[in-house]
């Protein structure tokens, strides 16, 4: 999103671990200009999860879904130039926000019970990476310590 992640997360605290429906009509009434693409964002993700309790079997409850993690993180900056006085010329970045959402379903407790998106690429990398790293850690061995001769002239 063409928007300075700044900017970004003021939107997306007001709507962290609220239910979607309360999600929906707080970014409706929000003045921010983000807000419609979070909505669009938010809209996407409740879709995904209805084909998934469809086409994958899973028994999930649309209405009992919650936003779990809204995140606004750096995405690349576009450096711009304005000119200035006497022939100059003065550089200016445009960020841009990589925006992600993550829904889950709540139970009757309240307790979250399953992910249902966004989360479920993150769970599956991190015992893969975890194991990789373990496996470094045993293979560097301390190496013996070198002395340096010096050179007699």
């Amino acid at each position: 999103m063409r928007v300075s992640p700044q900017k970004a997360r003021l939107v997306l605290d007001l709507i962290k671990g609220r239910r979607v429906e309360d999600a929906l009509n707080t970014l409706t009434f929000t003045k921010k200009r983000v807000a419609a693409t979070v909505e669009k964002l938010l809209r996407s993700a409740v879709q995904n999860a209805n084909y998934v309790s469809q086409e994958k079997g899973l028994d999930v409850d649309v209405d009992n879904l919650y936003v779990k993690r809204a995140v606004a993180n750096d995405g690349p900056r576009m450096k711009r130039i304005r000119p200035a006085p006497m022939g100059r010329a003065y550089r200016y970045v445009r960020r841009l926000a990589h925006i992600e959402l993550a829904i889950a379903e709540r139970n009757r407790n309240g307790e979250a019970t399953a992910v249902v998106v966004g989360e479920e690429e993150a769970q599956a990398k991190a015992p893969a990476a975890k194991a990789k790293s373990k496996a470094k850690t045993k293979a560097k061995g301390k190496a013996p310590a070198r002395k340096k001769a010096k050179a007699a002239r």
